[in-house]
Order: C-alpha cells, then sequence, then structure tokens
C-alpha cells in the first residue's frame, strides 16, 4: 500500500472516529424485528399493565359519553384489542350497542394515508410522477387565475408532503360562521361576499371539484413552494382529483378497488356504514351523516379498527417497496418542533424518553430513539390515531368518539409500556440467536475465535476478538492511532438475507447478514463534549473499509437452528468460518397454550 492509500484509509476511519465521538450512538435499528408468534410473557404483562391503566383512566366521569377501539398488531397478527362502549349516549340514536373491533368510525384525516398510497400506486404503475406539477393532471389550474398561487411548481411530492405551501382549508373553519366567537374576539361584522356555497357554509351540501378549483384559483399561498412546510387538506383534496384523472375513475371508486378490496378491509367505505355499526357519540352523531364530497381525499373514510389491523400489517410489510421512487416512511419536511417531521403523509415523532429509564448505569450516555410513524384525524365527535413502528414490527390503530382530550392519555398509557416490552423481547432473543463465542473448526489449526455479548444501551458487540493469534480489537486503536477506550464495535443488522430459510433438522440454509461499526463508549467521549452544540451532529456510514475488494466489516451469520440460535459466523474479509463453542439452553421467551387478553372495559 503506497502512503497515498495508506492516508486514505486512515482518514477513513478518523472522520468516522471523529464523528462518533462528538456524540453520535448508532440510531437506526440495532437488531432484527423481533418475534411474536408464541406470546412472549413480557407482552402478556405489558397488555395487563396498559389494560389496568384505561381503566383508571375511564374512572373520570368526564369520559362517560366517551367509545374508543384500541388494536395493536404485528406485521403477521393482531396481538391485543381492547373496546369500550360509552356509559351514556344519544337516546334517540344510540348507535352500536357494544363497540367491537367491526364498529364504524368517521377516521378523518387518516383518509390521506390511503390517498398517498393511491398515487404511489399510480406513480409505479407509471400514470405518474411524483416530480410532476399538479397542474399537468390538473389543467385548469394552468388557466388564468386571479389567486396568486404557483402551480407549476407545485409538484405531486409536495403536496404529498405538505410543503406545497398552499392554505388549510377553503370550507370549513371560518370563525363568522361560530356563534359568539367573533365579538369575543372584537372581530368586525362578517361582509366577505367570496366564501363558497357549501359545506359548512350551505348546510353541509357536499362540495364539488369546480367549487375547489374555483377557490384555490383565487387564493394566495402561505409559503413559497417547497420552502417550509404547513399542513394542507386542501393538498389532499387535489390529488384526489389527481388520482380519479389519471385512472379514469372517481376517487372513491379507485381507492375501494386498488387498495381496500385486496386487503379484505370491508369494514371501511366512503360510504355511510348503517348505525348498527356506528360509534355515536352523544350530542355530536349529527356528524356521522354529512357527505365530504371532493373532500373525502382529505377525511372522508368511515373505518373500523380491526381493518385498520389490516391495513397496518400491508404498511409494516411494504412501505419500502410500494414504489421504488420513495421509501413511503421517511421524513419529507421539518415541523417547528425538533423531534417531529412530515412524512407523505405520515407525522413522524421520535422521542428518547421511553427507553430513558431502561439504560444500563455503566453507560449513561447513550440515548435510544424510538421513532413513531403516526396520522392523526379530528371531526366533529371524532379523534383518531394510527401509529406504525416499524423498529419493533407494531402497529397500533386507537379510534375515539366524544370527548377530545380522551386520545391523547390512550395514546400515552398504550405505548410507552408496549414500547418497553418490545424491547426488552428484543433483547431477550438477540442475545439468545446471536451472542456466544465462536471458534474455529477442530481440524484447523489457526488461533481465531470471536465473542459477542449484548447489553441493552450498547446492543450487540463485539467482546473479544482473535484472528490467527492477533488480538485484533487491541490492533485497531493502534493501528488507528485512537484511544482504545474511545470506541467499541457494535453490530448492525442489514436486514439482507441470502439463499433459502429451508427450517432442515439441521440449521437453516439461509445466511443473515451484518456489519460491525465504530460506537462511542460515552466513559469517555460524553463528558468531554458537553455543552458544545455540534456534539449532536451526526451522520451514518455503515461501509466504512475495504479490504481486497470486500468489506472489510460484514459479518454473516448461518446455520440458524431449531431454536433460532445461529451457530456459524463468517467474517468477510478475513475469509473464516468460526462455530459456536457450545450450545447453552435456550433463553425461555414463550408461553406455550395461552391466548391473548382481550378485554372490553
Amino acid at each position: 500500500m503506497n502512503q497515498t492509500s495508506r492516508s486514505y484509509t486512515l482518514l477513513v476511519f478518523l472522520s468516522l472516529i471523529s464523528i462518533i465521538a462528538a456524540g453520535c450512538s448508532y440510531q437506526a435499528p440495532a437488531f432484527p424485528l423481533p418475534d411474536y408468534d408464541n406470546v412472549p410473557p413480557q407482552l402478556l404483562e405489558a397488555f395487563t399493565k396498559i389494560e389496568a391503566a384505561l381503566q383508571d383512566t375511564l374512572s373520570d366521569p368526564k369520559f362517560n359519553t366517551s367509545s374508543y377501539s384500541i388494536e395493536v398488531t404485528s406485521s403477521h397478527k393482531t396481538l391485543w384489542t381492547s373496546f369500550h362502549t360509552a356509559q351514556y349516549r344519544n337516546e334517540d340514536r344510540p348507535g352500536a350497542k357494544h363497540i367491537t373491533g367491526d364498529s364504524a368510525y368517521r377516521i378523518a384525516s387518516i383518509t390521506k394515508v390511503f390517498t398517498v398510497l393511491g398515487i404511489l400506486k399510480q406513480s409505479e404503475a407509471g400514470n405518474l410522477s411524483l416530480d410532476d406539477p399538479v397542474d399537468k393532471y390538473l389543467t385548469d389550474l394552468q388557466q388564468p387565475q386571479t389567486g396568486s398561487i404557483k402551480w407549476k411548481d407545485i409538484t405531486l411530492r409536495s403536496l404529498a408532503s405538505q410543503l406545497s405551501g398552499i392554505p388549510r382549508d377553503w370550507a370549513q373553519g371560518d370563525l363568522s360562521l361560530e356563534p359568539n366567537i367573533p365579538s369575543a374576539l372584537g372581530l368586525p361584522p362578517a361582509t366577505s361576499s367570496n366564501l363558497p356555497h357549501c359545506d359548512s357554509y350551505a348546510d353541509f351540501r357536499p362540495c364539488t371539484e369546480t367549487e375547489l378549483i374555483d377557490h384555490v384559483r383565487s387564493s394566495a399561498p402561505v409559503f413559497s413552494p417547497n420552502h417550509k412546510s404547513t399542513y394542507s387538506n386542501i393538498a389532499f383534496e387535489l390529488l384526489g382529483m389527481v388520482i380519479a384523472n389519471v385512472t379514469g375513475t372517481t376517487y372513491e371508486e379507485y381507492i375501494e378497488t386498488a387498495i381496500l378490496a385486496p386487503l379484505d378491509m370491508s369494514g371501511t367505505s366512503f360510504a355511510k356504514p348503517p348505525d348498527s355499526r356506528a360509534v355515536l357519540p352523544k350530542n355530536e352523531s349529527w356528524y356521522w351523516d354529512v357527505e365530504a364530497g371532493v373532500q373525502n381525499p382529505t377525511g372522508g373514510l368511515y373505518a373500523s379498527s380491526s381493518d385498520m389491523s389490516m391495513f397496518l400489517r400491508y404498511v409494516l410489510t411494504h412501505y419500502g417497496s410500494v414504489t421504488p421512487t420513495v421509501n413511503w416512511l421517511h421524513p419529507a419536511s421539518f415541523t417547528s418542533g425538533m423531534s417531529s417531521f412530515y412524512g407523505m403523509p405520515w407525522e413522524i415523532f421520535r422521542t428518547d424518553k421511553i427507553l430513558a429509564n431502561t439504560r444500563d448505569s455503566a453507560d449513561t450516555g447513550t440515548t435510544r430513539t424510538t421513532t413513531f410513524y403516526t396520522k392523526g384525524g379530528g371531526l366533529p365527535g371524532y379523534i383518531t390515531n394510527i401509529l406504525v413502528v416499524p423498529e419493533y414490527d407494531l402497529g397500533i390503530t386507537i379510534l375515539t368518539g366524544g370527548g377530545t382530550a380522551l386520545l391523547p392519555q390512550l395514546r400515552e398509557k398504550v405505548t410507552v409500556p408496549l414500547i418497553q416490552a418490545a424491547d426488552n423481547i428484543v433483547q431477550s432473543q438477540v442475545e439468545h440467536s446471536y451472542a456466544g463465542r465462536y471458534v474455529v473448526s477442530d481440524s484447523s489449526r489457526l488461533n481465531s475465535s470471536f465473542e459477542l455479548i449484548y447489553t441493552p444501551d450498547r446492543g450487540l458487540q463485539i467482546d473479544s476478538w482473535i484472528s490467527n493469534g492477533t488480538d485484533v480489537l487491541a490492533a485497531l486503536p493502534v493501528t488507528f492511532h485512537v484511544s482504545p477506550t474511545l470506541f467499541r464495535l457494535q453490530l448492525v443488522p442489514t436486514f439482507q438475507h441470502r439463499g433459502q430459510s429451508n427450517n432442515h433438522a439441521n440449521g437453516d440454509a439461509s445466511a443473515e447478514f451484518w456489519r460491525f461499526t465504530p460506537a462511542m463508549n460515552a466513559t469517555e467521549g460524553g463528558s468531554n463534549n458537553e455543552g458544545e452544540i455540534w456534539s449532536d451532529f451526526c451522520s451514518s456510514d455503515i461501509d466504512w473499509m475495504i479490504y481486497d475488494g470486500n468489506p472489510f466489516n460484514e459479518i454473516t451469520f448461518r446455520n440458524k437452528d431449531r431454536s433460532g440460535r445461529y451457530n456459524t459466523v463468517e467474517i468477510t474479509a478475513y475469509k473464516i468460518s468460526l462455530t459456536r463453542s457450545t450450545i447453552d439452553e435456550s433463553i425461555n421467551t414463550t408461553l406455550e397454550g395461552k391466548t391473548l387478553m382481550v378485554q372490553d372495559l
């Protein structure tokens, strides 16, 4: 290796270490998806805790007129459900007698997720491009207008990502329609003659496409296109019109035939379900009958929690493969908060508070985040939320009818114990499947071994590594001139597999690929950077060195036995295969013969 090459290799390694030392522990899923097929006891314990918390919440009299449906699902099956029927309902129109998984709610803005999925499917079919301007498909927007919105600069992608800059609403939300509020705020009498003549301005007659187009052509933007995010319902109404134009059918027919029917979501529709299935909140049941018209793409669907679980199972298994042009869940724009982002159209929340009290006391500088991909909705009488946590293979549906204060409490009481339990399950399963000591076969004379350990904060890491007599963990910092106490080697799954999973008695024939990467030890790196602004700056660099044309840091696990434990490790750059030295007793993480607890509160 010449001097230039040595300098480059050293620079690559030191650049990676400097970023890690600035305070970045690896923040992607550092474990494979958990297995919930045989109900882990940690999950049952969490659901018992959640049920007790829900009962405590419902003891508050202010929720006597509220109903809810809650479901938790993995990508394979529903794991837990809880339903509650309001104590007090409308006497003349009570709706569903008992709330179940088939009871229907107005899911409001959750409808936007279906609208964007429709757009993505049409992109995959080649019928549109996400980066085309919206006026390519809605040619009336190309005509002269009295407004100032630059339609030629607004793409389908920016509409779906809350980056269009166009106004939020147009046919509802005007304070002039609210009794007493204008005078209470000191507003002058309303005299505008430019208000629409539909929806809330005309006894909730459904608005038409023509009325929408006429309105937006006379509107001004909130921001210039793609400059700053701001929530817009109008954006999704326009996307619904695009779907209708490119498919040659109505928006509603397309969503029903292309999405709802294939997913067997028979309890979801734009048509009003019968009262026997309806969740009709006391004193708010009137909105059940309101037709959304051209506003259907932004909030017109009726749905049940069991149907939403089916939909979330689809999301968990397809979010990265609906179309190669975009990962559906990736952030697309920022909100005003440090921890919140917009996707297409997901509302993304990242928090380090849920797993904060699970930290290893020896590594208190490590921050562990949980990312929720959510979509909420609200209409008179209905507050709804769906949440996807791909890292833990979980989808959560919370549908409420009644008071607006109930859903935030339900969400807090469900998500925190659930994620803590899922993380505990992952720890047990990773330790069982991967941790252990691996050595060369008896026939080899090489002095080579490889030991993996798992801790809650540091994940799966290399604890010792001897390659033909060389202590690799000791040699790395000497070779690259870094402190031996600064970093450790953490393993990160790539979710790449090769070969077939045969589940033969002699092991699984598939190979599972991981990478090891330097991660900061908080004992040295964290305290030095306390208070420094740029200590929070992070980047991801997994493929950071090569040797002889191969990834230096690639590790392959092979030969998984029936208990889920891997028995072979291959280190690509070292061209060596190591075998688990002992087969320990499997960690018991299942409950045979047990069924999930389902309770109607």
